[in-house]
């Protein structure tokens, strides 16, 4: 199991799953785990003292992997977290050298469960279906309701469901683009499992991550769960629409935000009534290959 969220049973006790089918010629063991947090989270350049436990807390994640896993001593920890962590990003290299012979730009869309990920994404590719070749995989535990959502809109669409699993890793997505069969020169869309926490460890091969951040959630969240606003290159505030409801400081958003990634680009639009959705287009355009305008759908 995953040392902090459970998540598949193999990657303690060993055991290797051969998936078939998989264009990389070679095995795959279908491995989770991961990053030493406080590692992972220094790297990125977060605030050395955002790391210190507080006074009349209870804190598992200072010791020396940043996990805690009775019975296995944090050495073992720290082994397993590097050996899992190394065959996903040689699969997730494999995928990037993929996308690029291809021309293809993956983005990796992390978040929360309910913060309009596939709302965005259906409106995006409506909007730009004249503009853009867009394909999609879908990641949930169970269902295959939001690749259904996406091919309405006549893209291309494939489901992949972890069932216990609370994120998608390189070796599923490698997998999931090679049945897709994305076209070159087109935008690849990696809606991941709502989770904001397992999703920042692992590398799918994409260009960038995007966290969608609902402002429903509150404003901490990127200091509740630096990981992920660490790993990612763009931060999306959606549902702006709700705005005028809600006790939510933007302004203090999205400083909780840089102070945990200092580089982060930020955006606050609404997919359901579209306000902001141009500057996301126009993000959007800038990292997506340069090629002739698609005819237009009737």
């Amino acid at each position: 199991m995953c040392t902090v969220c459970g998540c598949g049973t193999s990657a303690i006790e060993g055991n290797k799953h051969e998936a078939s089918g998989h264009g990389h010629g070679h095995d795959h063991d279908h491995h989770h785990g991961h990053h030493d947090r406080g590692h992972h989270h220094r790297h990125h350049g977060a605030h050395e003292h955002d790391q210190q436990p507080r006074h009349g807390s209870v804190d598992y994640g200072y010791a020396i992997s940043g996990v805690h896993v009775p019975g296995m001593s944090q050495e073992r920890i720290i082994q397993v977290e590097r050996d899992i962590l190394s065959k996903n990003d040689a699969y997730a290299a494999e995928n990037r050298c993929y996308f690029g012979r291809r021309g293809i730009v993956a983005l990796n869309f992390v978040s929360s469960p309910g913060s309009g990920k596939t709302s965005l994404l259906v409106r995006t590719i409506n909007d730009l279906k004249n503009r853009l070749s867009i394909s999609v995989i879908e990641g949930d535990q169970q269902t295959s309701n939001d690749a259904a959502r996406i091919r309405e809109t006549g893209a291309q669409a494939i489901q992949i469901n972890t069932g216990k699993g609370c994120h998608l890793d390189a070796h599923m997505v490698g997998h999931a683009a090679e049945e897709l069969a994305p076209e070159p020169g087109s935008v690849l869309f990696i809606e991941n499992v709502g989770n904001l926490v397992c999703p920042a460890a692992f590398d799918l091969g994409e260009a960038h991550k995007v966290v969608v951040l609902s402002v429903t959630e509150g404003e901490d969240k990127p200091l509740k769960y630096p990981d992920i606003f660490a790993a990612a290159d763009l931060m999306i505030l959606n549902k702006a629409d709700l705005l005028a409801h809600l006790d939510f400081n933007v302004g203090l958003c999205i400083a909780n935000a840089l102070r945990v990634n200092p580089r982060l680009q930020t955006l606050t639009l609404s997919a359901r009534t579209g306000e902001g959705m141009e500057a996301f287009y126009a993000w959007l355009e800038s990292s997506a290959p340069h090629r002739p305008a698609r005819p237009k759908v009737a």
